[in-house]
């Protein structure tokens, strides 16, 4: 799967072929997150950077828009029922 994507990363880069599928599957897992996984992640890494909720939130929002599938705009209240339920 995804033969020609390895081979092109072989090609511009010194991946070999097991790095290179590694490489495209962690990309792939990436972009299977969900919105909601994505945020409750970030605000775990933002929390433990020190950041408190009020900075966490607006910098997670902003993240939001540069997804590869950006998700509709999100409330802060949106935002915080997927961290806390």
């Amino acid at each position: 799967m995804h033969d020609e994507l390895v081979d092109h990363l072989m090609r511009s880069s010194p991946l070999s072929r097991g790095e290179a599928l590694r490489v495209i599957q962690d990309v792939l897992a990436y972009f299977d997150e969900t919105t909601a996984d994505f945020v409750r992640r970030r605000h775990r890494e933002l929390q433990a950077e020190g950041l408190v909720n009020a900075e966490i939130f607006d910098r997670i929002a902003a993240d939001l828009q540069y997804r590869a599938v950006a998700p509709p705009e999100l409330t802060l209240r949106q935002l915080r029922r997927m961290v806390y339920g």
